[in-house]
């Protein structure tokens, strides 16, 4: 069987295509990310603007015609961006007319569900102790945190890296003061998280994540395998944070291992990650680039988990 699992997010459109074999063994036929900022202006009264609509839905007609390709059923899923939006069915129906699917605008509970079975999918290894799993995206951010394999704590939280970027960032480059109303922002929004004691496992997911992995390691051209369980250290990351906090958006734009139409909103994302990591007390960040995708696709194929 031949699926295709499409994430429409606040910043970006990714689609994954795979093979699924008798045995259960997943083959990747085809990957794609485009950054179409469906929810641009999400800081605001949420609506979606025509440029974004138009964007997005490009996109998508590009991903059905490599699904069709490949002979697969499309299943969809909408976050955040999809979630506020007043004029949502301005994009959903001709998006459903597009894929010939309807796209399942899903809550932050479930957001978070595939998430964590992405991450749980890709490092059964995390399971055994305390793991804690991060997704940041434009509009929001999802925590999960289990113990022994077990879901014990989920949320979705109003915090990402396009809504911080309107919300707190007005100078290029940015202000040392937007940059504090950040980080306080971030504390403020995960104070009633139940991080568990020190050494747990700090798995991040999603475009923030990756490209801070990418920056660290300095590639030229996006290699899922290199980015993909990559350990990016907290001095790494404080590295990071500084080179975006000192830069203009052009200099940010012409880093190495950045794709330049994220060098808006990826110092907003870095902080949000960075927050989140020194609440948890961790010494690193596990990165994975398997999201809400992958754990849609493991859903369509696998028997439900019991967590």
């Amino acid at each position: 069987m031949n699926v295709a699992a499409i994430d429409v997010g606040t910043n970006t459109a990714l689609l994954l295509v795979a093979r699924v074999g008798a045995d259960g063994r997943i083959e990747t036929l085809a990957e794609r990310a485009e950054i179409t900022r469906l929810g641009r202006g999400i800081g605001g009264d949420g609506a979606l603007g025509a440029e974004g609509i138009a964007r997005t839905l490009a996109a998508l007609r590009g991903y059905a015609e490599i699904a069709r390709g490949h002979g697969a059923k499309i299943a969809a899923v909408g976050t955040e961006a999809l979630r506020r939006a007043p004029n949502a069915a301005a994009f959903l129906a001709p998006a459903a007319e597009i894929l010939g699917a309807p796209i399942e605008v899903i809550d932050g509970a479930r957001e978070a569900a595939l998430t964590f079975r992405a991450v749980a999918a890709a490092f059964p290894d995390a399971l055994a102790g305390d793991l804690v799993v991060l997704d940041i995206g434009g509009g929001s951010t999802e925590i999960v945190i289990a113990s022994g394999g077990a879901v014990r704590f989920k949320v979705s939280l109003p915090l990402g890296s396009v809504r911080f970027t309107e919300k707190f960032i007005r100078h290029d480059p940015p202000r040392a003061d937007e940059i504090a109303a950040v980080r306080e922002a971030v504390d403020h929004a995960i104070a009633a998280v139940p991080f568990p004691p020190a050494g747990a496992t700090l798995v991040g997911v999603a475009g923030t994540v990756t490209s801070l992995a990418a920056m660290a390691e300095s590639l030229a051209s996006y290699d899922p395998l290199r980015v993909h369980g990559y350990r990016l250290s907290r001095a790494s990351l404080a590295d990071q944070i500084a080179r975006l906090a000192g830069a203009t958006q052009a200099e940010r734009e012409r880093m190495v291992g950045l794709d330049p139409r994220r060098a808006d909103v990826i110092l907003a994302g870095a902080l949000i990650l960075d927050g989140l990591a020194t609440a948890a007390g961790a010494a690193e960040v596990r990165v994975s680039d398997r999201g809400i995708r992958w754990g849609l696709l493991h859903e369509l194929v696998e028997p439900p988990r019991v967590a």
